[in-house]
């Protein structure tokens, strides 16, 4: 068995390489910019596990390097078991400075580069008729809007519309779910100022940011059989919000 992480070599996707590769999977560790984390991630999983990592650079926003990655991952492995669109950008700023290359490229990366990797790695599952694609979201596309985020919340409201197409043209054969997770206690938010933290953290029925794990722990059900009847679904996991 084995599963392609895209933007994996840090974060809540590096946590999700690390719960497949303990319970035996081969992983596709993949990045854009962060090389010496993928390599250090390849090291982690190999020397602690008896699996098999690959390591892929691709911008998944260029179709060229998709089609690069499919080819490398299918002639190292011969096949995906479980594709994870995890790899995203935000590029938070106030609205009214927000410019159209900005919504853009955020659309290309979190959404375009989404459909392109179902579409490509989906259709090749379809021929083994199995299979299974998660993808990756956020509150923020449900109903969790901040207008300096305006192309990211509009981005990971398309990937929900996407599950739902995705779902019935790959049906019966390949499940496709959206996981939609809350605050992250990651790198990309250890920097938020505190009384942003605070107002945030304010608002969770658990009073607290999730930890990567808790988010991996479902990514990595939802790609086993104990999940075989979970299909088109959008899973909320935020620790609960105040309403």
């Amino acid at each position: 068995m084995n599963v392609l992480v895209t933007g994996s070599s840090r974060g809540l996707g590096r946590s999700i390489i690390v719960e497949y590769a303990k319970n035996g999977y081969d992983v596709v560790i993949n990045y854009n910019n962060s090389k010496e984390e993928a390599l250090e991630l390849k090291k982690y999983v190999e020397s602690n596990y008896k699996i098999k990592a690959l390591v892929i650079k691709c911008d998944i926003s260029k179709e060229s390097e998709i089609d690069s990655m499919i080819e490398e991952i299918y002639k190292e492995f011969g096949h995906l078991d479980v594709l994870i669109n995890n790899a995203s950008i935000a590029l938070d700023q106030d609205f009214t400075l927000k410019t159209k290359e900005d919504f853009m490229k955020t659309i290309e990366v979190n959404l375009v580069g989404t459909y392109l990797l179902s579409k490509k790695i989906g259709l090749k599952m379809l021929e083994r008729k199995t299979g299974n694609i998660i993808n990756i979201s956020s509150n923020n596309g449900l109903d969790t809007p901040y207008p300096e985020s305006i192309d990211y919340d509009a981005s990971k409201a398309g990937v929900i519309s996407l599950t739902h197409n995705l779902a019935n043209y790959f049906a019966p054969y390949i499940r496709v779910n959206t996981i939609c997770p809350g605050w992250i206690n990651t790198d990309m938010n250890k920097d938020l100022e505190k009384d942003f933290i605070d107002k945030e953290t304010s608002k969770i029925l658990l009073n607290r940011f999730a930890e990567p794990e808790e988010i991996a722990n479902l990514a990595y059900f939802l790609g086993t059989d104990k999940a075989s009847y979970i299909n088109d679904s959008i899973i909320r996991i935020d620790g609960g919000v105040k309403r």
